[in-house]
């Protein structure tokens, strides 16, 4: 029986899929499945008034007491000409290139059971959720790190619209996101407040992926994507930028055939010129058990040209 979740808005159209054979990845959470970054050892939770080494008190963090299921999670991904991908990156940042290019998408992501640890799992919450990202890399004080930079992020909770960017990472804007699901097909629509169409997705789980992607396999696409779990994007203050990680406990992923594909910020001729953006691959995870954590605050150091923890003065 098909799905429909209306969490307020519309659906749309069709489009194209090539071929390229490549498994599912079902990865177990251990510490030979995951890179570095994946497996930072588990911290006690951080509580709501936190003082750094410099001594400076940090905003309140919520984030690192929060767990839940990812209940659907799409990865539409575009490979990108860097020279044109450098331009809507703040300073500090540079892209992470794969074969030449850089590497953007949408994360479109709906938690379900998310709540504090202790607290029982029909008390969580429900949330629909995008995130635009760059796979990025920078200097910071002891060397290069790399994550996903976030332009914008767009949200169906009104409580996340409201504490997103003060008790956790992130500044949000408040949208209406519909999604049709039955058995391996997603359709799925983001729309702004004033209506307009952010993002749209259509597509149906398959066995490999596009001829078209830079990826040999899913395995290689999978590994690529799992260093981003990482994720930076700005503050209200210009050069002060929050950081937050999600851990996922297991990971299983597959590939989509894309049917139907569009995104307002990769699609944006004066960002993206023409021939600067082609769309790469889609990949799907379902039913993934996951953890938030909180990164360190970044500032642009502007007389060193790269990113600290801590604020330059002035």
């Amino acid at each position: 029986m098909r799905q429909t979740n209306v969490l307020n808005a519309n659906p749309t159209s069709p489009n194209h899929a090539l071929q390229r054979t490549a498994p599912c990845v079902t990865t177990p959470a251990s510490a030979a499945a995951f890179p570095p970054t994946m497996q930072v050892p588990r911290r006690p939770p951080q509580s709501l008034s936190l003082r750094s080494l410099d001594g400076k008190t940090r905003r309140p963090m919520l984030l690192d007491t929060i767990h839940g299921i990812i209940d659907r999670r799409i990865l539409l991904n575009y490979h990108i000409e860097p020279d044109a991908l450098q331009q809507v990156l703040p300073p500090g940042f540079r892209p992470k290139l794969f074969r030449g290019k850089g590497i953007g998408g949408v994360c479109m992501i709906r938690f379900r059971e998310l709540r504090p640890r202790k607290i029982p799992a029909w008390l969580g919450l429900r949330s629909e959720n995008a995130a635009h990202r760059i796979a990025v890399e920078w200097e910071q004080d002891d060397g290069t790190r790399e994550g996903v930079f976030i332009p914008r992020r767009d949200t169906n909770s009104t409580l996340n619209k409201v504490l997103g960017g003060r008790v956790f990472p992130g500044i949000f804007d408040k949208g209406s996101f519909v999604s049709d699901e039955a058995g391996d097909e997603i359709a799925l629509t983001i729309r702004r407040k004033d209506g307009s169409k952010e993002a749209h997705f259509k597509g149906r789980v398959g066995h490999a992926l596009p001829d078209t992607s830079l990826f040999d396999t899913v395995e290689q696409a999978a590994s690529f994507f799992s260093l981003g779990a990482t994720g930076y994007s700005a503050t209200r203050e210009e050069g002060h930028y929050h950081g937050m990680e999600l851990r996922s406990l297991d990971w299983s992923i597959d590939p989509m055939e894309i049917e139907d594909a569009h995104t307002s910020f990769f699609s944006d001729r004066i960002r993206f010129p023409e021939g600067s953006v082609e769309l790469d691959c889609a990949l799907v995870m379902r039913g993934i058990e996951h953890e938030w954590h909180s990164r360190p605050d970044l500032y642009y150091n502007p007389r060193k040209e790269h990113l600290s923890t801590r604020r330059p003065t002035v």
